[in-house]
């Protein structure tokens, strides 16, 4: 399976009888899957099987679908409301006695709401079951359009990740062969320092600086950390080639390639792997800002 974006835009048309009809479908990331539609009056029947259809193609993703119809070669008609129209003229007549005024025109008393009705054609059943099964196949139309759009883009997305991850793995390699984490520049750098004090003063126990000593090497070592990041980057690519619905995953993941990281950088006691560390954790930011895109 490919991967896929979580954004997209699709357009489809079509007419059935004296309808003619435009959906527009738009996605935008999110935690989950939601479809969230606008429909014109009697149209409703259409968004439980949108809905249907569009669940079973995504998975992740906010999708806004928009469904516009007009109605063509069949014209509306005017007519006067004369019950409306004859009791204005009532009113106007009893007002006429009491006040100064001029009599209403018939421009303005057809201006007053309800005199004037713009009735629309009677619908005929059978055109309008017709036209909605017509609309719901422009709709899979438009939704095979938005998957194949937001697979492209996420095609675009596998070869950044990709490129992420032979970065990482370049820095991974450069932090393993620092010149500053092979046990004798540690050992050199915490003899120089353990001389330096028992130098200032001579309070300090040497077997007991030997002791400390060990154990901050040890603390300082990220052989751990350095295996992991690789375990990790194995797992990375063995999703991106995989495909499919994998953001959430790449994502916990992007979170573990950070803890590791930040943990290298907080070990280090070495000018040339702190940097390395950094421009890592520069990087696993860059992957995980696109992975927040993948569905």
């Amino acid at each position: 399976m490919a991967l896929s974006s979580m954004t997209g835009f699709a357009r489809s048309n079509g007419a059935s009888g004296p309808y003619a009809f435009e959906w527009e479908l738009k996605s935008v990331n999110a935690k989950g899957f939601d479809l969230r539609m606008r429909l014109p009056p009697g149209w409703d029947e259409l968004e439980a099987f949108a809905k249907k259809r569009a669940g079973e193609v995504l998975s992740r993703g906010t999708v806004y679908a928009n469904l516009n119809v007009k109605r063509t070669n069949a014209a509306s008609t005017v007519r006067i409301n004369e019950e409306v129209l004859a009791s204005i003229v009532r009113v106007a007549g009893v007002l006429a006695g009491k006040i100064d005024a001029v009599a209403p025109s018939i421009d303005g008393l057809l201006a007053i709401k309800g005199v004037i009705e713009v009735v629309e054609p009677e619908s005929n059943e059978a055109e309008d079951k017709a036209a909605k099964a017509a609309a719901a196949a422009a709709f899979d139309q438009a939704l095979l359009d938005l998957v194949e759009m937001r697979q492209r883009e996420g095609v675009m997305l596998g070869q950044v990740l990709s490129q992420r991850m032979d970065e990482i793995e370049r820095l991974a390699n450069k932090a393993e062969a620092a010149p500053g984490r092979k046990p004798d520049a540690i050992k050199a750098r915490l003899a120089e320092q353990i001389a330096a004090l028992l130098e200032s003063t001579d309070r300090f126990d040497p077997d007991r600086l030997n002791q400390e000593a060990l154990l901050i090497a040890a603390k300082a070592d990220i052989r751990e950390e350095l295996d992991r990041i690789v375990s990790h980057i194995a797992q990375a690519r063995e999703m991106i080639a995989k495909g499919g619905p994998v953001g959430r995953r790449l994502d916990f993941l992007a979170q573990e390639f950070h803890r590791e990281v930040n943990t290298c950088c907080s070990k280090s006691n070495d000018l040339e792997l702190t940097n390395t560390g950094l421009a890592m954790k520069n990087v696993v930011e860059q992957f995980r800002e696109q992975v927040q895109n993948l569905e």
